[in-house]
């Protein structure tokens, strides 16, 4: 039976019922993968850096055996240039930071899969706009580089988004629940992310 850890932020992590209608992807995908277990790592307000900073990846790779799958997605804290705490340099730093995490699967004998920062709801003129450009192109890079799966959950989502509209889009995001959020997913938005991604890696599982 795969086994999936999850290193990722407030995108991925698992809610707990009295933070509803807040979700993350993680805590759905399993769902939607057939004898699959999910280890859901994930943590708000992480960055590549942060998240090894404190220990975390080094907790994943106490469990990490032969024949895991490692799922990275980082990004979204990486860029924000006014936490300093957390920032990295898109095409240095975060690229650095990735390869860790891809070494520390790979010495366990286990698979890394990078995946592009997910959207956020950023509808100008009609069109759903990509965030994170830098750091969705660093990572790419490093997928080439070293020779490492990379889902394009950018691009997927953007897509997505598209062929539901904004109607339905907003209601993905938090601030269909009064709140100013247009990067936390609700249970629905979460749910469909994980839909997305479980799509995704059937084609890597086969």
């Amino acid at each position: 039976m795969p086994r999936l850890f999850l290193a990722s932020d407030s995108t991925c992590q698992h809610y707990e019922k009295d933070q509803a209608p807040q979700a993350g992807w993680g805590q759905f995908l399993g769902n939607y993968l057939d004898d699959c277990e999910v280890y859901n790592h994930a943590i708000g307000g992480r960055s590549s850096r942060t998240f090894i900073e404190e220990g975390r990846l080094i907790e994943i790779e106490k469990e990490l055996q032969e024949g895991d799958y490692l799922l990275i997605q980082m990004g979204h804290n990486d860029s924000t240039k006014e936490k300093p705490e957390r920032y990295t340099e898109a095409y240095q730093d975060y690229k650095g930071y990735l390869k860790q995490y891809l070494a520390v699967a790979r010495a366990n004998q286990a698979t890394p899969i990078l995946l592009t920062p997910v959207a956020r709801l950023h509808y100008v003129s009609g069109e759903f706009l990509a965030d994170f450009g830098d750091y969705c192109n660093a990572m790419k890079e490093v997928g080439e580089e070293e020779d490492c799966i990379v889902i394009d959950l950018m691009r997927h989502s953007i897509a997505h988004l598209t062929a539901v509209g904004i109607d339905e889009a907003t209601n993905y995001y938090m601030i269909s629940a009064n709140v100013d959020d247009y990067t936390h997913f609700t249970e629905k938005g979460a749910n469909e992310i994980a839909k997305i991604i479980a799509r995704e890696l059937q084609l890597i599982l086969e």
